[in-house]
């Protein structure tokens, strides 16, 4: 037993040093790809490439990005005005995104009307638009496309939505308790959910998309050294295959919002912590502060809306 509890000892020693080394490797990183960008920025190098493909998934970049808002929230346990301006910052990007693709609602409905008008009224079996060298495909083409801005609108306005307070909570004690409360219950979900949930999704979705983009096929699991070798027959293989002959041509666009949504997810996380610790500790009066919410003229609902069991 004794031996069982030196064991789990020394196994939690090492994964603290194990963190904090990284923690301290990461200010080398970020300052080595700084001051050698050609190394990962001159695509026209097909190690650069793979080198983008193993770094956007490896543990160094997790701990840059990390050790980043670590060092944001220390400066802001420090000065709150500097963290509400990081808060307002992020918000501000979420907010302005998703306005911006929202707009992609408004111009599916337009082309649906067209394809229903050119489709059933003149017959025509395909859509052309642009002057000189008119962009032209097929009317099942643009009917496909359809599904890219309802899929950039959920990718790209769910952080909006977050910051609207839109979304719906299931309800089981949080009502219920102080407000202090609340917030360490938002900051505990931000750490223990929101965080790790990205994490996991963007492993995937990262090495998915390039999976459509380039040949031969990375893997996670490979080394660098590995990669490296796989770089010499490197060439772009950008998926254009549809589910129908003259369908859609580039759903290699929906992995690439599979990643952007989930790295939007992993900052605004950060956000809604900052947020969080900031109510807590400033108190009642300081909720929703600096926060830039639209307003309809529907009457007021109260901030979240709870789905309660």
């Amino acid at each position: 037993m004794d031996e069982e509890s030196a064991a789990g000892g020394f196994w939690l020693l090492d994964g603290i040093w194990w963190v904090l080394k990284n923690i301290v490797l990461a200010f080398w990183h970020l300052g080595y790809a700084i001051t050698h960008p050609g190394l990962w920025l001159d695509w026209s190098n097909t190690e650069a490439i793979m080198r983008v493909v193993y770094y956007g998934g490896s543990v160094e970049f997790f701990f840059v990005v990390f050790t980043t808002f670590l060092v944001i929230g220390a400066a802001g346990l420090w000065s709150n005005r500097f963290l509400w301006g990081v808060v307002r910052a992020l918000e501000g990007f979420a907010n302005t995104l998703g306005r911006l693709v929202a707009w992609a609602g408004l111009l599916m409905v337009i082309q649906q009307v067209v394809i229903v008008f050119m489709q059933r009224v003149f017959a025509r079996p395909s859509i052309s638009l642009g002057f000189g060298i008119p962009v032209e495909f097929d009317i099942s083409w643009w009917s496909e496309e359809l599904k890219l801005y309802n899929a950039a609108i959920v990718a790209l306005c769910l952080t909006y939505t977050f910051v609207q307070q839109g979304h719906v909570r299931v309800d089981l004690i949080y009502s219920a308790v102080s407000f202090r409360t609340k917030r360490v219950i938002d900051m505990v979900g931000s750490v223990i959910f929101m965080m790790p949930m990205a994490v996991l999704i963007w492993m995937y979705a990262w090495f998915f998309m390039w999976r459509h983009l380039i040949v031969p096929n990375p893997s996670a699991s490979e080394p660098l050294d590995r990669l490296m070798m796989k770089a010499r027959a490197l060439r772009w293989n950008v998926e254009t295959i549809g589910f129908s002959p003259n369908g859609f041509s580039a759903y290699f666009l929906f992995k690439i919002l599979l990643v952007v949504m989930t790295g939007l997810i992993f900052i605004h996380a950060w956000a809604f912590l900052f947020r969080s610790y900031l109510e807590w500790k400033e108190g009642p009066e300081s909720e929703d502060k600096y926060l830039d919410k639209d307003v309809l003229d529907a009457p007021d609902t109260g901030g979240h809306q709870h789905a309660e069991i």
